[in-house]
């Protein structure tokens, strides 16, 4: 079983950045991906960014194109930049490890971080 925590959530001024930090721990061996989602008021879940376990990148949308994903050698921490920040881009920020499970895949999802962006 994989644990994630996202952290680094807070208030940004409008026009600022944000920066998230992953952090996955227990067995990473079946690692498949790494992705960052976020959900917006009254919204549904979106995609922002993913990474492949073998560095592969894909971006989603207006967030993913102002947004970088990267993560460390162990790869049991995964990050998240955005730049030029505007109050839509307010949302709790999750962050999933995708393993491979058998011939399928399981996600383990963080409880989310919250992101503010102020006018």
């Amino acid at each position: 079983q994989v644990h994630v925590v996202e952290s680094g959530g807070g208030f940004v001024q409008t026009g600022g950045s944000l920066s998230l930090t992953c952090t996955a721990s227990g067995n990473l061996d079946e690692l498949l991906a790494m992705a960052w989602y976020r959900q917006r008021p009254g919204q549904e879940l979106e995609l922002v960014a993913r990474m492949t376990e073998g560095g592969l990148t894909y971006f989603e949308g207006n967030a993913g194109s102002r947004s970088t994903i990267s993560t460390n050698y162990d790869k049991n921490k995964t990050f998240l930049t955005m730049h030029t920040l505007t109050p839509e881009d307010t949302a709790v920020y999750f962050c999933t490890y995708i393993m491979r499970a058998g011939r399928g895949m399981n996600e383990n999802w963080g409880q989310g971080t919250q992101v503010t962006v102020s006018t």
